[in-house]
């Protein structure tokens, strides 16, 4: 479905703020702008294993978020419908369009 990194982005768009602000700037240097460990080390002035470190704590919670609240899985399920109802309304559509054009 998703990789890893994708997931763990999405779970940040629904529940970034339940994280600390450090948490939140060291997700989103590396899930959203791509920023390798050691650069986000060096902008944060901290190891290279401290960022890991915060990395894996901050996958951990937002997976347990996600777990207890569900947040993601209810949009997802919903956009899946929405879709559906769309790709339905678009084929009815033509039909009515194909049935007005039949009839001039």
């Amino acid at each position: 479905m998703f990789s890893k990194k994708e997931q763990i982005n999405y779970y940040l768009d629904f529940y970034e703020r339940l994280l600390t602000n450090k948490q939140q700037e060291i997700c989103n240097y590396y899930y959203r702008e791509d920023y390798s460990i050691t650069e986000i080390a060096e902008i944060e002035k901290i190891s290279r294993a401290g960022v890991h470190d915060a990395l894996k704590r901050s996958e951990i919670l937002l997976e347990e978020f996600e777990a207890k609240l569900h947040c993601f899985e209810s949009f997802s399920k919903r956009m899946e419908y929405y879709n559906k109802i769309k790709e339905y309304n678009h084929e009815e559509i033509n039909k009515i369009v194909d049935k007005c054009i039949e009839s001039e």
